[in-house]
């Protein structure tokens, strides 16, 4: 039996309102008194992140911006894997496309050059929210830089493939969503984060189940015994692990069913 479930938010644990239903919290809880070690693994800003933490009253590490951060159990940072500055400041004067909305996580603020209303969903159960900062005032290490294209999200593609060329494997670039780019150290994932959490918890990945459903989540995804794609997971990391096990989407607490199937 797993020991430990290893789980995404949007698109996974959220479902398109971002929000938990009162079906997968009851089901989180059920697994919980039987023993099993639950942790979130997300894209998001940790302040944005301890909300959901404390609606499911879990007690584990949160992993946040893609395993640059990591919290222990009384939410103390103890892993910080910042872009470092140099690669930060060619980052910030990098000319990009005026559709698409540049945004930079360093440690605990969250600067934007140019807020989307859409975002406001996301963080709307936290509250968390931006600051206003030119970006060229910026000259020291970097949590992570995410950009945004709702209107063309190709854009995101030819950017991707620029950055990919430039900086030549000393950033980790990935997508989180078709519509958000984003980018970390190299050698930041979720997935050597979740590998650092396991070795810390004594827990071999083996014994550990991991959920996601976009590209940010194929480390992770690799590192463990059991890795479950969402039925509504981007059609790239679905191509890119295609022994996953898919399971019902988030709307339809795909995860809360396949837990309850195999826990309780």
């Amino acid at each position: 039996m797993y020991k430990t479930i290893i789980c995404d938010l949007d698109g996974t644990l959220l479902n398109s309102q971002h929000t938990i239903s009162a079906y997968t919290h009851d089901i989180i809880q059920k697994v919980k008194a039987e023993g099993v070690k639950v942790f979130i693994a997300t894209g998001r800003h940790h302040r944005d992140t301890f909300i959901f933490k404390h609606m499911l009253g879990l007690d584990s590490f949160l992993i946040t911006s893609n395993g640059a951060k990591i919290h222990d159990e009384n939410n103390r940072e103890i892993f910080s894997h910042n872009i470092p500055a140099n690669l930060s400041r060619q980052l910030i004067k990098m000319d990009i496309d005026s559709d698409i909305v540049q945004n930079i996580y360093q440690d605990d603020i969250w600067y934007c050059n140019n807020y989307p209303t859409m975002l406001k969903d996301f963080y709307k159960e936290s509250g968390f929210s931006y600051e206003k900062k030119p970006f060229n005032e910026i000259s020291s290490e970097v949590t992570k830089f995410f950009y945004i294209c709702n209107a063309n999200p190709e854009k995101l593609i030819d950017l991707e493939a620029e950055m990919i060329t430039r900086f030549k494997g000393k950033l980790n670039i990935t997508f989180s969503l078709p519509t958000c780019l984003e980018i970390m150290k190299r050698g930041v994932s979720k997935g050597t984060a979740v590998q650092e959490v396991l070795q810390h918890e004594n827990i071999d990945p083996k014994d550990a189940i991991a959920i996601g459903d976009g590209l940010n989540d194929y480390e992770m995804l690799k590192v463990v015994g059991k890795g479950l794609l969402m039925g509504n997971c981007n059609y790239r990391i679905r191509e890119a692990l295609p022994n996953c096990e898919m399971i019902d989407t988030c709307d339809n607490d795909g995860v809360a069913k396949y837990l309850e199937k195999t826990f309780l």
